[in-house]
């Protein structure tokens, strides 16, 4: 049973990294930073983008931060409403979230130089990196994609630039005074996430260490507004066709084979300017969390892909 608010444990840092807080024109956004975040990197940065669900944070990506902190430079940020940044009541839209990224990307670029960075999302963030690649190109050198949204089926999402499914009706029932708080408690009871994480992970077999954070993320103060605005289709892009088509740098696809996320027939029906790399990977949607040194591996000639990113803002 979820604990009320007034006795809920206080979050703990997702990552073992040192964490900064930066405003921005969305709010503040948290960031994870593996070392000094003003040391000059050896390597291409690279940019850490959890999913989108009821309990989300940073601490979906915890495996590739430690695995990639060895290597180079590694940020991991939390989009708005989750984790450690602003969690205020609004309407949290793929504009709020590419903004935010867009946010984080001239953060790196003001502590490590002008060139461009890597960038790995997972799931329904992959549709906010994109749009962030298709408009700020010289920001973004290669785009990873870990089981990624707007591709299920063999439907054209083509519509109107940044229209989105959201339900306006639906998200006004759901976040009634009255039984908001109620209704998002019900939906991120322990066992319900469980359930969920299951489900995504296609198997009995999750990550307990990220069930566990995700089930004290969710019973924060201000949890429910982003994940309510989520279930009232609010970040999901009708366009998205058209912003993955635009995408100039090389891009890797992420296919799970188990669970809730194994249907990309919509990659044949993209024209995109250069060929797609896309690999069924062995797991189900967070492949990283099963096998890590070989989702890394799958991931290494990827990263040495040259990149028609440009200096400069």
């Amino acid at each position: 049973m979820n604990l009320p608010l007034s006795t809920t444990p206080p979050l703990t840092p997702a990552l073992d990294a040192p964490r900064v807080e930066i405003d921005t024109p969305v709010g503040r956004i948290n960031v994870y930073w593996s070392g000094p975040p003003d040391a000059a990197p050896q390597a291409t940065p690279l940019l850490l983008v959890h999913s989108v669900h009821a309990a989300a944070s940073a601490a979906e990506v915890a495996p590739l931060f430690r695995a990639y902190s060895a290597q180079r430079v590694v940020i991991a940020m939390e989009l708005p409403g989750f984790g450690f940044s602003q969690r205020t009541d609004r309407l949290y839209t793929p504009r709020l979230m590419t903004d935010a990224i867009h946010a984080v990307l001239a953060a790196i670029a003001a502590r490590h130089g002008d060139s461009a960075v890597d960038v790995l999302a997972v799931s329904l963030s992959c549709e906010f990196a994109a749009r962030a690649a298709m408009e700020a190109p010289q920001r973004i050198a290669r785009l990873a994609l870990v089981s990624p949204t707007g591709l299920m089926g063999r439907r054209v999402r083509k519509a109107p630039p940044g229209s989105t499914l959201y339900k306006a009706g639906i998200h006004a029932w759901v976040r009634r005074p009255l039984w908001s708080q109620g209704l998002f408690e019900l939906l991120t009871r322990p066992g319900v996430v469980r359930y969920f994480l299951r489900r995504t992970f296609g198997s009995q077999n999750i990550d307990e260490s990220l069930w566990h954070y995700c089930v004290l993320s969710a019973q924060q103060a201000g949890a429910r507004h982003a994940p309510l605005c989520f279930l009232s289709l609010a970040m999901f892009s009708t366009d998205i066709h058209t912003v993955y088509e635009a995408v100039q740098c090389p891009v890797w696809v992420s296919m799970a084979t188990r669970g809730d996320f194994t249907d990309y027939r919509g990659l044949s029906l993209l024209k995109t300017p250069k060929p797609w790399r896309a690999q069924r990977v062995p797991g189900g949607a967070l492949p990283y969390f099963e096998d890590c040194p070989g989702f890394v591996a799958r991931l290494a000639s990827f990263w040495c892909v040259p990149s028609s990113a440009t200096r400069g803002a």
